[in-house]
């Protein structure tokens, strides 16, 4: 029996990179999955794939910015498991990295509304849900804006994913009292396509010109697996880290700590 064995798990931005990775893992511990994303083809590659493994998941369309798509997407979760215990609000970009002068008002705009507005809105549409049994609320953020500030440019993406630490905190402290935990990964340089989706626009002229060594400084095994960040998601859905609650775990091989 897997350690999520009979609990049901709503993953977003799971059609790719450390969602898919998670939505994965669960299944691998007997969750059952709803993998949420925008990219239906790839979901629905990711739902075949775990269905052909002996997985119960369901693929639902959600624009997490929107909040229609995600109160939608969470309500097809209930309609098919009755019941939600994990809740991992991955879905994320990096959005326009540039000088902050030249950085647009709209490109500033969907930056944090997806990753902080459509942390929020997944929250908010799952809580009351979670409350009837408890359970675990793991935000993705990152080491960008909470341990690093050295990418030229990603004034957005970094506010973003700082704003994201701290409401994990102030929920940790909220819904303590219906035994909700929630906690927050900050995954390093991981080898998903998020970065090949970044547009850097005259980065160049902002950046610092520093020399560091190539790869993790602390174990030295240079960019992580997508799966290494589902492991620690999978600590956090899971009574292993009962008493855990409120944090931020970095998992980018001590990288951060350089950088």
């Amino acid at each position: 029996m897997g350690i999520l064995e009979g609990r049901v798990a709503f993953v977003t931005g799971a059609a790719s990179g450390i969602g898919a990775a998670t939505a994965r893992r669960f299944v691998e511990e007997g969750a059952r999955v709803v993998i949420a994303d925008m990219s239906d083809e790839d979901g629905e590659q990711i739902l075949a794939e775990l269905a052909a493994a002996g997985g119960d998941v369901i693929y639902v369309h959600c624009d997490v910015s929107e909040a229609d798509s995600v109160q939608q997407a969470i309500g097809a979760t209930i309609d098919r498991f009755g019941r939600l215990d994990i809740v991992v609000a991955n879905a994320g970009i990096n959005g326009v990295w540039a000088p902050i002068d030249e950085l647009q008002p709209d490109e500033w705009d969907k930056t944090i509304n997806i990753n902080l507005r459509g942390t929020y809105l997944t929250v908010h549409f799952a809580v009351p849900y979670l409350k009837r049994n408890g359970g675990s609320i793991i935000i993705t953020s990152s080491v960008n804006g909470t341990r690093s500030f050295s990418m030229p440019g990603a004034s957005a993406y970094s506010s973003s994913k700082a704003g994201q630490v701290a409401f994990m905190k102030m929920i940790a402290l909220e819904l303590g009292q219906h035994n909700i935990r929630c906690n927050a990964v900050c995954p390093g340089y991981i080898a998903t396509k998020i970065q090949q989706r970044t547009e850097q626009r005259n980065t160049d002229k902002i950046g610092i010109k520093v020399e560091l060594p190539e790869g993790s400084p602390a174990i030295d095994e240079g960019a992580g697996d997508p799966r290494e960040v589902a492991d620690v998601c999978l600590f956090l859905a899971s009574d292993l880290s009962r008493h855990v609650s409120g944090v931020e775990i970095f998992v980018d091989g001590g990288a951060s700590l350089l950088r």
